[in-house]
C-alpha cells in the first residue's frame, strides 16, 4: 500500500508563486507516474501535471508555462512549482501516485490540500 502526505498549500494573492510537495511511501514499483490533479469547487477533479519515472511529463493547457512538475526518485517525492497563479487556479490539489502491479494500473492519492487564489 502506497501512502501519500502533501504540503505546501495555502492563500496567495493573483500573480504570487507557490509550491506543493508530496512524499510516498510504500512505494516499490520502479515503472511509476507521480502527478498532481486538482478539483476546483463545485468541478471534476482534473490532471494538472504528470512526470513518470523516465522523466517524461504532460501539463494540462491551463498550466502550461506556468506551473513545472520535478521529482526526486530517491526520495519518493514529487513537487509543483506553480508561478502566476490565478483565481481559476483556486482548487484542492491531489497527489497521485500511479504504478502497474501484476500488470494493473493502480492509483493512489493523498488527502488533498487546498489552493486559494484571491485578491
Amino acid at each position: 500500500q502506497v501512502q501519500l502526505v502533501e504540503s505546501g498549500g495555502g492563500s496567495v494573492q493573483p500573480g504570487e508563486p507557490l509550491e506543493l510537495s508530496c512524499v510516498a511511501s510504500g512505494s516499490d514499483q520502479t515503472l511509476n507516474i507521480m502527478g498532481w490533479y486538482r478539483q476546483p469547487p463545485g468541478k471534476e477533479r482534473e490532471e494538472v501535471a504528470i512526470m513518470g519515472s523516465d522523466g517524461s511529463t504532460k501539463y494540462t493547457d491551463s498550466v502550461k508555462g506556468r506551473f513545472t512538475i520535478s521529482r526526486d526518485n530517491a526520495k519518493n517525492s514529487v513537487f509543483l512549482q506553480m508561478n502566476n497563479l490565478q483565481p481559476e487556479d483556486t482548487a484542492v490539489y491531489y497527489c497521485l501516485y500511479r504504478d502497474w502491479r501484476n500488470r494493473v494500473m493502480t492509483d493512489f492519492w493523498g488527502p488533498g490540500t487546498q489552493v486559494t487564489v484571491s485578491s
